[in-house]
């Protein structure tokens, strides 16, 4: 008679190393590469793709399927150069393999291979605190000097009532459709809305989104109301204040009950998005066993990004703050130093850029008008010009938007806005100004090509001058002047 003998659970490997990693996103990644490559050994676990949200699910693929939507747009508008083009015959299975070759063009320089041929020890699995200094997962049990968390976030689903047995679509999910939907249903009107919906309508769906505040709240006013009139012109229905009561469907459609002023009206379409904010992804990680503090938005850290366990840092998404990938991986310069060099190291994020890339882009950096006027009263200027007053915008037809550059009286610079083409390129000369302290003059003077967009920032400066400039007193000066010959 056979007697079957119980399995015996398979013991950890014990690893000790110096760095341990969680999370094989662009700030993860940035950790474990400098680091290794910096004498120290790493272990990096990932659970999911390498890469992350940015390279998967965000970034990448919304930029390479904004881009066919441009050129499809592009075409549409031809006929101002002079040039009659059909309406364009948009293959949406091919649009989905331009997003995934993109994708796939990228991947190497984050694949499992590279990092393991750098050094590092990746181990595809989840990992798991157990105590203080001890994660295990994937049949390891990881021992570290230092620990790095850099979980990322997730789309954050609202408590919608019948949304969770409703089909609907979130950044993970959208690039994997190969058939264009028929009529793209938003809720959410953030970035991460606002670039979706004008893709999917510049390549043939009808579009509607639904934003429960105002459409891209965390920008300037006027600068949110030009992308709202741009995303209406080109045929997205756009819904702001309206609050998502209820949700239906199956595979053939969803519903929405979306309430406007009280009324309450039926929405329906083939796909729904929800873009609705993200949540930090702290699920599983065990920071209790840990001694690490959380809050609503993520992992608690001080201003060196150090958690309340000092061993652990957490960087990006996960640290509750900016999401947006450049940020991850200055949060990893900052860890590095830290860690590494043992060297004070604080975070500080009052340069960092923000870029909607619709068409035209909304870029920000610095404080916005009111959060200057909140903070410095009435001692400040606000510089402005517009694309219509450049003469590149005004030959390539893209003379909508405009830049606002708040300084104080004194020349310091405190934040700009850019609203138009390339205004993501544009911004970076001030968040240098806001970072290293450069004064406005400095920006004035400077010698910028013509015909350029940039140009659009050196007149806004130059606009700082302009009263003391042309004022009676100055013409007074050189009118005296004059009178010596």
């Amino acid at each position: 008679m056979r007697t079957d003998t119980p399995l015996q659970p398979t013991e950890e490997k014990l690893i000790e190393t110096d760095i341990c990693v969680i999370g094989g996103g662009s700030g993860g990644l940035s950790v474990a590469a400098g680091a290794v490559q910096m004498g120290t050994s790493v272990v990096l676990f990932e659970r999911g793709r390498m890469g992350g949200d940015c390279l998967n699910y965000g970034c990448v693929p919304s930029k390479a399927l904004l881009a066919a939507g441009h050129a499809a747009a592009a075409a549409r508008k031809a006929d101002r150069f002079g040039i009659s083009l059909p309406e364009p015959d948009v293959d949406f299975a091919r649009v989905h393999a331009h997003v995934r070759d993109v994708i796939a063009g990228i991947e190497p320089h984050d694949s499992v291979e590279r990092f393991e041929k750098l050094g590092v020890k990746v181990i595809q699995a989840a990992a798991t605190f157990t105590d203080t200094r001890t994660v295990t997962g994937g049949g390891y049990r990881v021992r570290a000097r230092r620990f790095v968390i850099a979980t990322g976030s997730s789309a954050a689903i609202p408590p919608v009532e019948g949304l969770k047995d409703t089909p609907y679509l979130t950044n993970e999910t959208i690039f994997d459709l190969t058939e264009r939907p028929a009529h793209l249903l938003i809720i959410g009107g953030g970035p991460i809305g606002c670039e979706l919906a004008e893709a999917h309508r510049n390549l043939g769906s009808e579009v509607t989104l639904v934003e429960a505040a105002g459409l891209l709240g965390n920008e300037d006013p006027e600068a949110a109301a030009l992308i709202r009139a741009h995303l209406e012109k080109i045929g997205v229905t756009v819904l702001d204040g309206a609050l998502v009561r209820q949700a239906s469907g199956s595979g053939g459609g969803v519903t929405l009950s979306v309430e406007t002023g009280g009324a309450i009206q039926r929405i329906e379409g083939s796909h729904l998005l929800v873009a609705a904010g993200r949540r930090a992804n702290t699920d599983g990680l065990g920071l209790e066993a840990a001694g690490i503090e959380t809050s609503r938005t993520g992992i608690e850290v001080d201003a060196g990004l150090k958690t309340s366990n000092r061993r652990v840092y957490a960087i990006g998404d996960v640290a509750g703050g900016l999401q947006f990938t450049h940020v991850a991986g200055y949060h990893a310069s900052v860890v590095i130093r830290s860690a590494l060099f043992r060297l004070p190291a604080k975070a500080d994020l009052s340069a960092v850029p923000r870029v909607t890339y619709t068409d035209p882009e909304l870029a920000q950096v610095g404080l916005l008008e009111e959060e200057a006027r909140a903070k410095h009263g009435e001692k400040l200027r606000v510089l402005r010009w517009t694309y219509q007053e450049n003469d590149r915008a005004r030959a390539e037809r893209a003379t909508e938007g405009f830049i606002k550059v708040i300084a104080l009286k004194n020349g310091r610079v405190l934040g700009a806005t850019i609203v138009g083409r390339n205004a993501g390129e544009l911004i970076q000369s001030w968040g240098l100004a806001i970072g290293q302290k450069i004064k406005i003059g400095a920006i004035a003077s400077s010698i910028v090509a013509y015909p350029t967009l940039a140009e659009i920032g050196k007149r806004a400066a130059g606009s700082f001058f302009t009263e003391t400039l042309f004022s009676p007193r100055m013409r007074k000066i050189v009118r005296f002047l004059a009178a010596f010959g």
